[in-house]
């Protein structure tokens, strides 16, 4: 324990304000992000947008993916500018962004507001990664990205558990302006407390800066062992995002969560209060969010379980185990499976994800590890995207309750109005019900067993298998003849 104090007394401030700035900017992002497809998608008359699925998945995917590849550029702004100046900027825009996409309704501008929070999110997210690497060394560098992607979990973890509570006593806008008021926090952080740690400044013209950047990236993915591994690795990461881009769809419209809710409030009211809505069930997305929380309590068990796995070992079981869960959590309406699948799905990550980087690190030459690791956030682009097609158009026509209620009304020869702004989704489903004899839940099981929406889950696990084997194939026949064995 004295050894661990004396760590942590040779962090210097600039690296606790660091963390502390990570923290409230990933309360902000996944404050929204867990909640953005059931606000975008909902029923106009709950406040939320009733965007089709298509136009979610759009958003989201399109949106997120250029998040990713944008650091590109935007290291090179702080490396021209200075880290300070472009986390007020940074923070600025985020500001902005998360405000205005609460003040739009219309498809371009949440379209439009979104890329804001993209390009802020973009600028900060290399310059507090810097500034952690920066104020930690040899001895501390270890603890201190340990404790860096601890904070990472824990704002991710409280952020939609605020978004939640909020959102079911004041309404949508509410979440928009938590976002705002978290980033708000950083910009006192930034502005009173953060010093700039010391670095070389890049004295180079802008453009020449960007154009170095660039080629870097291109040099890297000159190497083929390095592409082909990124190429099979957009296969995890467009299945991994299905635990945000659709699953609270698909909780929000066919899994019945009043069973948990009921069950924990036969031994604890209280608590089934403090975790619910006061409509007696658990949103989707307080279920969507017991991966941070399982993450927060097991990730230092499992990662010392798969710390002497070689990399490619722990990948590949990682990966087998977030495609069970995924599968799962689709393969069915019972809340207590969905429960059982999403822990599952967070073993798989916890798992998986520090081996990824591992990997890219041994496939690095010597010398440019760095230059290597500069990459790997181009799977995680294009995955975001391909994530948006499957959980835009293709959950739209395979798992969408209101396209597959469209499709009974038209068999059934019934007549009730289109969804528009004066006939909302609940006020469609309300009429589909009626004219069917029925209720909510019982609409709901007729269209369960006469389209059988949860056959998605073939096509997601589909997916984590191919990136399995692709991933088994690469390290046998690319990196087979290599020396060091993985």
């Amino acid at each position: 324990m004295s050894s661990v104090a004396a760590t942590f007394k040779k962090f210097p401030r600039t690296f606790w304000i660091a963390n502390s700035m990570e923290l409230f900017e990933r309360w902000a992002w996944y404050g929204l992000f867990t909640v953005l497809a059931l606000y975008l998608t909902q029923s106009t008359d709950t406040g939320a947008l009733g965007f089709s699925q298509t136009q979610k998945g759009s958003i989201m995917g399109t949106v997120t993916a250029i998040l990713y590849f944008l650091p590109i550029f935007t290291g090179a702004f702080a490396d021209r500018f200075g880290y300070k100046k472009m986390l007020i900027i940074a923070f600025v825009i985020l500001v902005a962004g998360y405000y205005l996409m609460g003040q739009f309704r219309s498809y371009t501008a949440v379209y439009a507001t979104f890329l804001l929070v993209a390009l802020g999110a973009a600028i900060f997210k290399p310059i507090v990664s810097a500034t952690v690497t920066k104020t930690t060394d040899e001895s501390t560098s270890s603890i201190g990205f340990g404790i860096f992607y601890m904070i990472v979990n824990i704002g991710g973890f409280v952020g939609p558990v605020f978004s939640s509570k909020l959102r079911h006593i004041y309404g949508w806008h509410i979440v928009f302006l938590m976002a705002a008021s978290a980033i708000l926090v950083n910009i006192i952080l930034v502005l009173f407390f953060y010093k700039e740690p010391d670095r070389v400044k890049n004295t180079d013209p802008f453009f020449a800066s960007i154009w170095k950047s660039i080629k870097n990236i291109v040099t890297a993915l000159a190497d083929i062992k390095l592409s082909l591994f990124l190429i099979i690795m957009i296969g995890f990461w467009t299945m991994f995002n299905q635990l945000f881009y659709t699953l609270p769809n698909f909780i929000d419209q066919w899994v019945n969560t009043e069973m948990i809710y009921n069950w924990i409030s036969g031994f604890s009211p209280a608590l089934a209060s403090a975790v619910g809505t006061s409509e007696g069930n658990i949103a989707p997305e307080m279920m969507v969010n017991l991966d941070a929380g399982f993450i927060i309590l097991f990730q230092i068990i499992v990662s010392s379980l798969v710390m002497k796995l070689k990399p490619i070992i722990g990948i590949i079981s990682g990966i087998a185990v977030v495609s069970v869960g995924i599968g799962l959590a689709f393969a069915t309406n019972n809340p207590f499976y969905v429960v059982a699948a999403i822990f599952i799905f967070s073993i798989g990550e916890m798992a998986s994800s520090p081996k990824f980087t591992e990997y890219v690190g041994y496939i690095a030459p010597k010398n440019k590890e760095a230059l290597y690791m500069g990459t790997s956030f181009l799977p995680v682009a294009v995955g975001n995207y391909l994530a948006g097609i499957f959980s835009g158009p293709v959950y739209q026509s395979i798992s969408d309750k209101i396209s597959l209620a469209q499709l009974e009304v038209a068999k059934q020869g019934l007549d009730i109005p289109a969804i528009s702004k004066d006939f909302t989704q609940n006020d469609y489903m309300n009429r589909a019900a009626e004219l069917m004899h029925t209720d909510q839940h019982g609409l709901t099981q007729i269209l369960w067993d006469a389209y059988h929406p949860y056959q998605i889950w073939v096509l997601f696990s589909a997916i984590g298998i191919a990136t399995i084997i692709a991933l088994f194939l690469y390290n046998k026949f690319i990196l087979g003849k290599m020396k060091k064995s993985l």
